[in-house]
């Protein structure tokens, strides 16, 4: 089958001339213009909101009021930065609002040697030091054109949904599933997504201005996983999810969603033990007494046996660290993680039998990772007008993997080496007139995946007792490299118009290099132009006041499908290299609508959504290694939330969800493909979030409640013919604190009430499998005949993680009051 019209093959020596031509003519277009219209700064005063951790506050409302009675405002973008022309300099009235904050009111002599001001929020909106901000649609900026959605994390582990590791915060609306040890990644689902097998999800680490990739392409367990385990939960200060799924900072993997994780930076001292009867969960936060120093380590360490009826003996360490340094015009932001844990979790069992077999089908299933990053973002304040950054990351990744999903015993491991750059700088130009405003980013990006064997063993053996022998399944080496110029251009267009448009331009080498078949191997370069366009209007204060405000979004982004061979492909059709991949990168091409009104305290907001994707493979198999060609898809999705504020009490969100997500059918690779709704993908998400502040003894507490609503995990085949539907997942998570001593003293008890399964799927047994046997496929039993081929046939079963209440305690302390 040809590639996609899209995808433009070019040879190696091309790519980089051609990648470092684009790169200098983005360049000098752009700076030709910051020379020509750059004008003098005097009478522009320039400055910066800060939240009480200190982090930038993108949204923030600022109004300058003169003696003379003239009023002067802007909104800060997403560095937290605002700009406003003065008629002339003097004594001004500087009041800060921001959702979620005391607004904070400040006399300030403006001159030109004292023309920048910092201005920071003094106090949070509520005892309980949460706040969930939906961003209005105007309010969208250079880094961030889409409407989002951001948690504000508070310090205490009552956010962090204690005892459920792998998910160290809970995103509205996105639920997250997640195995009982927590040690494979969890997946988020979004309306209409599969999350099965790493998904198109984008997940960025903040560290300063810098997006540190989190997404781990072409991993072993699938395509690719972003892995929130990381995390020490106490270091998180935010995690803010785009809807829009993309801009010139994201590249690979933002087909549907970007979340970034940003962590505070500062930290209070403070030390956390939570426990229930079968796990304890230790966490430490370090940090100088001296306030105005940011820099922090946090250390975790977990140890439990999980909540099953299968003990899992599972081990985890972290540690997060970030320091932060302000010589003269420059902000540089250190970061460095480190992680490591191991489980003997069960796995993925045929639904309606968990304790009746141990809630696992091999005793032998096994998880074990490890993983370190360093990233460093240097920001250099040129003039008010001008930044420039350079920024760099380098990360490492272990995999040892033992599974059963019914065809028997198998093992992936693998080692990875990542690393990064990236320049960019962004200059704001003086405005045009007392609304009109415009700024412009550019700047080029580096990134590059070394995936050192990348392997996929089948035991021959089905005894419980031994691991071995085993057959090499699958064996590669892969290399995923980008180069990346971008350029984006962010402004008003009068008082009511805003708009964004960025062009991202993705030049990729995919190479493979299949250990076991050399014929197999290749080595392709595709380009992707990625273009983004946002377009926002408010209503104001005049007529059409009662309107909601409106943003329309279009753009493209793609996705690297893993490039290992399909062994059925490459015997069945005979088919070596790349020609035996429809296309090694999905494409998708997305609109968004997004509606909002703020109405008193409540936020009401609409999106609607579509995405089509080019044809594509199915998620890897994890028994065997295939993968199987699913064809076009088109996603349609309908979200619906409400946000309400009670002054002093708390907040309440409920977030509604339905999608209809299909793919076309056609004939891919010589195969028929049926069309057929997008399997795994749910249709139904809702979400009902309470923060409470004000219960009596002095309480306060949060409670959501999650539910993913049934979806299709197969509609049969011929060799398969069963359908199967998943059955609907909930949960309620509680959580009650009672905080002494002024708040250094934190007594909590949390829990979940669950019922379903996560994870659920379909796998294939064999057809003589008896509950209680340990499944196991002959080698050669596949449908090439070859040993390395293995595939029980039609004994196809729906298999899940079957979800366990629970209930525990915590207790915090801190080393200095909440003040």
């Amino acid at each position: 089958m040809h590639a996609p019209r899209s995808i433009l093959p070019i040879t190696s020596g091309r790519v980089r001339l051609w990648t470092f031509a684009i790169a200098f003519l983005l360049t000098a277009s752009f700076a030709c213009p910051i020379a020509a219209v750059a004008q003098s700064d005097t009478g522009h005063a320039t400055g910066t909101v800060l939240d009480p951790a200190g982090r930038s506050v993108a949204g923030a409302h600022v109004k300058l009021d003169s003696a003379s009675g003239a009023r002067l405002t802007s909104t800060t973008g997403s560095d937290g930065g605002f700009m406003i022309a003065l008629p002339t300099w003097g004594a001004y009235t500087a009041r800060v609002e921001a959702v979620g904050f005391a607004p904070v009111t400040r006399n300030v002599d403006l001159s030109a040697a004292t023309a920048s001001i910092t201005l920071r929020l003094e106090l949070v909106a509520g005892a309980a030091e949460e706040v969930i901000v939906t961003g209005d649609v105007s309010e969208f900026a250079l880094t961030s054109p889409d409407p989002s959605e951001k948690v504000l994390v508070r310090e205490e582990l009552l956010d962090a949904n204690p005892g459920r590791p792998g998910a160290p915060i809970s995103i509205p609306g996105l639920p997250i599933e997640t195995a009982s040890g927590g040690i494979k990644a969890p997946q988020y689902f979004v309306p209409g997504v599969a999350g099965d097998h790493g998904e198109p999800i984008a997940q960025y680490i903040a560290v300063g201005g810098y997006l540190v990739t989190n997404n781990l392409s072409a991993n072993a367990h699938g395509n690719g996983y972003a892995d929130p385990n990381i995390y020490v939960s106490g270091a998180l200060g935010s995690v803010t999810t785009d809807g829009g799924a993309f801009n010139v900072l994201e590249g690979n993997h933002a087909l549907n969603l970007a979340a970034t994780y940003s962590l505070r930076p500062q930290l209070s001292r403070f030390v956390t033990l939570t426990a229930d009867y079968r796990d304890l969960d230790l966490m430490a936060g370090f940090a100088p007494k001296d306030p105005a120093k940011k820099e922090w380590v946090a250390l975790e360490a977990s140890y439990g046996n999980g909540l099953m009826k299968r003990l899992e003996h599972r081990s985890q360490f972290k540690w997060n660290a970030q320091r932060v340094f302000e010589p003269s015009k420059h902000n540089i932001t250190l970061f460095s993680l480190g992680y490591w844990g191991k489980s003997h979790e069960g796995n993925l069992i045929p639904i309606g039998y968990g304790l009746q077999i141990g809630d696992t089908v091999d005793p032998r299933q096994f998880d074990q990772t490890h993983s370190s990053i360093q990233a460093v973002d240097d920001l250099w304040k040129l003039r008010p007008s001008d930044e420039v950054a350079f920024s760099g990351f380098f990360r490492t990744y272990n995999l040892a993997l033992y599974s059963n999903f019914g065809e028997g015993l198998i093992r992936q491991s693998e080692f990875r080496t990542v690393e990064g750059a990236e320049g960019r700088e962004t200059h704001t130009f003086a405005p045009y007139s007392k609304t009109v405003g415009l700024q412009a980013m550019a700047g080029f990006d580096y990134h590059e995946d070394d995936i050192h064997r990348d392997d996929l063993d089948h035991y021959l053996s089905d005894n419980v007792l031994v691991y071995g022998p085993f057959l090499k399944v699958l064996s590669s080496s892969v290399t995923i490299r980008n180069a990346t110029p971008y350029l984006a251009l962010h402004g008003d267009m009068g008082k009511h118009l805003r708009f964004y448009a960025g062009l991202r331009s993705d030049t990729i080498e995919l190479k493979n290099t299949d250990l076991m078949n050399s014929a197999y191997s290749f080595d392709t370069w595709s380009t992707f132009l990625a273009p983004k366009a946002t377009l926002a209007w408010t209503p104001g204060a005049g007529a059409v006041h009662w309107l909601p405000s409106a943003s329309v979004s279009i753009g493209q982004a793609f996705f690297t499908e893993d490039p290992r061979i399909a062994v059925g492909s490459k015997t069945a059709g005979n088919l070596t290299g790349a020609a035996a991949l429809p296309s090694p990168f999905e494409r998708s091409h997305s609109e968004q609508l997004v509606l909002e009104k703020e109405l008193s305290a409540t936020d009401l907001r609409v999106t609607v959504g579509r995405t089509t994707t080019t044809d594509t493979l199915g998620k890897i198999d994890p028994d065997n290694g295939t993968q199987q060609p699913m064809g076009p898809g088109t996603l349609k999705f309908l979200t619906a939330s409400v946000l309400h504020r009670f002054s002093s009490f708390g907040t309440l969100q409920a977030v509604l969800s339905k999608a209809d997500a299909r793919l076309s059918g056609g004939t891919i690779d010589g195969q028929q493909i049926v069309a057929q709704v997008a399997p795994e993908a749910p249709r139904t998400i809702f979400d009902a979030l309470a923060t409470l502040d004000k219960l009596p003894l002095g309480l306060y507490g949060r409670g959501e409640y999650e539910y993913v609503g049934h979806k299709q995990l197969d509609l049969g085949n011929a060799q398969h013919p069963s359908t199967y539907e998943a059955i609907p997942v909930g949960e309620t998570r509680l959580a009650v604190v009672r905080p002494f001593l002024n708040g250094r003293l934190e007594l909590g008890v949390n829990g979940m009430v669950a019922r379903g399964y996560t994870g659920q799927t379909t796998e294939t047994f064999g057809p003589g499998w008896q509950m209680g046997a340990v499944p196991y496929c002959a080698p050669g039993s596949g449908p090439s005949g070859a040993p390395n081929d293995f595939d029980c046939g039609t004994g196809e079963q729906s298999v899940g993680i079957r979800m366990v209440s629970w209930v525990g305690g915590s207790i915090s302390w801190r080393f200095s009051s909440e003040k």
